[in-house]
């Protein structure tokens, strides 16, 4: 009982520690749960409509597209711009295919089977035009070679064959991206074509379409223009800004969040002492070159940019400043140092020798090897004596187990080279030097090769020419000075008014770029801006950045975050300037339009300061251009097709130029117009077609679209 009354007397601590163990228990799995939420998000690369798609998903999604450019293409490198461009055709694509599939659930518009084995029994669709799977004869899409590409590829044959397994592995993930695209696109061919089913004509529209194209008007314009009235005689207050914001408020809503920043960016390049250590290192190379120094050793030394080959070249093999000298040099003349501005370098060229070369050489050989080199050495010279006493070339490559086919080589197969070996170099200036049928028994490191000349052809100007080309660079001490200065200067002023105030006396300027949007691949057209495009993102307005070094290591750069606009509408006060000339042109018409209230005839419009012209040839489709104001006016389109031949306008016309009266002389069908009801009817269908190929304009709205792809690309 004693022990029962004193395990009752700790009840409440108990109860206590139970609530407190139990309390870190939950909290423990709360964390871990926020936690993997966090983690999650962070990977994540944007959503729409609610599904999200992970980095790794999106990565995969480049991948696929990557593989697919490059095996149309032929290229195993894409630039920076390419792959930017790709990515976002690959996230705009994910965006609307999403949109769309969505849409199309909830109709129960689907994309079967049947439907896809018909399309590509007919073979008809574009895109099937773009697969290897097209019958060289016929020119279409032929589904048997398809059929018999997914058989092969299942053969032992093929996998047997790691390189041919290969191949068939990257075509086959080629037809699947291609056969997912034609599903996908047919998909949004059957939901537009749902949509403009519902937009139809009749002959009333028709005729009333054709008489808005065709009814021309010609009119006496009396036209008064708003620069007639000088800015100070109106006035513009906030409350007219706000109204003028109320009544086109719509005008104002943007679908995704944007930032104004201001920024300041300095590009480091070489000083006046590196450009004088680089000058003497030229001047030094061009002396050498002069003296008759090994060229090969000069160039290396130099560090030049254009490598020495030692061998004729066409000028499409040198660098384009360089192809403009060499044909108004004398041979062995050599160059002072002079700069090329447009690829920042400086240069020294040597014109060695000029000839005339055949650019396409066909060849044969017999490759000779032996026990010893001096074996292959022997066999070759038997080889080359029986083909001068007359011998028959491919008899004697088929007994030395070798077929003595002709092969050609290009000038663009070697000189764009930037190193060839000695071997090598022997063996093309023997090809070169070779007249047709002539033989050469040549010697290299490891044997010897037999070489027929066949034919040459295309007789070109080649070049034995020494280019030394040096980036100007700047030295690690510029950049330093540099860095140390554009640090004192973002150390020293933390707001954005410092920036600007100080600017000057640092040697910047501040810049400014408004409506920033997260899907820009960096910040004012600087490569390597990623770390600061995350950080304009993050920011509070008002904040100033730390410094980035971006570019190609050559650009140091601060950032001021000024204004934020939310996604929806934008406060007035971001639009003031172009309310204010809104608003402006309002209360000039106010003015213009008292001038002329009282105008009954053009007569009263001229005798009020009117300006009176006749204008022909106006039509309801068409904007009128008015001289007097300088301005295309649609509205004076309009009212003038509502008013009829003879009547003088009711009111007074608001004009994005002026004000306008005017007085209808005729109207009459165009000449030559003549209705057809269903070709009209056709043409306002195909303009219904063009109108719902903007649908997916308003299913972005409806998204709710987030785009993160700037934290991770």
């Amino acid at each position: 009982m004693a022990a029962i009354g004193k395990i009752r007397s700790w009840g409440p601590t108990l109860v206590a520690v139970i609530a407190l163990a139990l309390f870190a228990f939950i909290a423990e799995e709360l964390f871990r749960s926020c936690q993997a939420t966090s983690n999650e998000q962070r990977q994540q690369v944007g959503q729409v409509l609610g599904k999200k798609i992970s980095v790794q998903e999106f990565q995969a999604l480049v991948d696929e597209y990557q593989e697919v450019m490059k095996l149309t293409q032929g290229r195993d490198n894409l630039s920076e711009e390419e792959l930017n461009r790709m990515k976002d055709q690959v996230w705009n694509t994910f965006v609307q295919n999403t949109l769309i599939e969505d849409e199309c659930e909830k109709l129960g518009i689907t994309v079967t089977t049947e439907e896809m084995q018909n399309l590509l029994r007919e073979g008809s669709h574009p895109m099937l035009q773009q697969t290897p799977f097209v019958n060289q004869q016929t020119g279409r899409f032929d589904v048997t070679l398809l059929t018999k590409f997914l058989a092969d590829m299942k053969s032992a044959e093929v996998m047997q064959n790691a390189q041919a397994a290969e191949y068939y592995q990257s075509l086959y993930k080629y037809w699947k991206f291609m056969e997912k695209s034609i599903r996908q696109q047919l998909l949004a061919s059957k939901y537009q074509t749902l949509l403009v089913g519902c937009l139809f004509s009749n002959p009333v529209s028709a005729e009333a379409s054709f008489n808005d194209q065709s009814v021309e008007s010609s009119i006496l314009l009396a036209s008064l223009p708003y620069s007639g009235v000088n800015d100070s005689e109106v006035t513009v207050t906030d409350d007219d800004l706000k109204a003028k914001y109320n009544e086109q408020k719509e005008m104002y809503k943007q679908s995704v969040e944007t930032r104004d920043i201001k920024y300041v960016q300095y590009q480091v390049v070489a000083s006046a002492a590196d450009r004088e250590a680089l000058m003497a290192t030229m001047k030094e190379a061009q002396q050498k070159l002069q003296e008759g120094a090994d060229v090969a050793d000069v160039v290396r030394k130099a560090q030049s940019q254009t490598a020495y080959l030692g061998l004729p070249v066409t000028r499409a093999a040198l660098p384009n400043d360089i192809a403009g000298r060499v044909d108004t040099m004398s041979v062995g003349q050599t160059t002072d140092p002079f700069e090329t501005r447009s690829d920042n370098t400086m240069n020294v060229v040597k014109l060695l020798a000029k000839t005339q070369m055949p650019d396409s050489i066909e060849f044969r050989t017999i490759q000779v090897g032996g026990a010893t080199v001096e074996a292959a050495r022997a066999t070759a010279d038997s080889i080359y004596q029986a083909l001068k006493g007359g011998a028959i070339f491919d008899s004697l490559a088929v007994k030395y187990g070798q077929t003595g086919a002709k092969q050609w080589l290009t000038s663009a197969m070697y000189q764009n080279a930037t190193m060839i070996g000695i071997d090598d170099k022997a063996y093309l200036t023997a090809l070169n030097a070779l007249a047709v049928n002539d033989v050469k028994n040549l010697e290299l490191s490891q044997g010897n090769i037999i070489l027929q000349v066949t034919d040459r052809k295309a007789m070109v100007d080649k070049y034995d020419v020494a280019v030394i080309k040096h980036t100007i660079d700047f030295s690690k001490q510029t950049y330093s000075d540099a860095y140390n200065n554009f640090s004192q200067y973002v150390s020293e002023n933390k707001t954005i008014d410092a920036l600007e105030q100080n600017a000057e006396k640092f040697g910047f300027q501040v810049r400014e770029r408004g409506d920033m949007v997260n899907s820009e691949h960096n910040v004012a057209g600087i490569r390597a801006t990623r770390e600061a495009m995350k950080w304009i993102f993050e920011a509070e307005d008002g904040e100033v950045s730390p410094l980035y070094e971006c570019g190609n290591n050559d650009r140091l750069l601060v950032v001021a975050l000024v204004k934020t606009h939310k996604q929806g509408y934008r406060d007035w006060e971001s639009e003031k300037e172009t309310l204010q000339q809104e608003v402006m042109r309002d209360k000039k018409f106010e003015v213009l339009s008292k001038k002329l209230e009282n105008a009954k005839t053009i007569a009263d419009a001229q005798g009020a300061g009117a300006r009176v012209d006749t204008v022909p040839l106006i039509t309801f489709s068409a904007p009128v251009f008015v001289q007097a104001t300088g301005a295309s006016e649609p509205a004076l389109s309009g009212v003038v097709a509502a008013t009829k031949q003879g009547e003088f306008s009711k009111k007074v016309v608001k004009g994005n130029g002026g004000a306008y009266l005017f007085q209808v002389l005729s109207q009459n069908q165009r000449e030559g117009a003549t209705f057809d009801a269903k070709s009209q009817e056709s043409r306002l269908k195909q303009q219904a077609m063009q109108a719902a190929g903007r649908f997916m304009g308003e299913l972005y709205e409806q998204a709710k679209i987030v785009d993160n792809r700037y934290l991770f690309f």
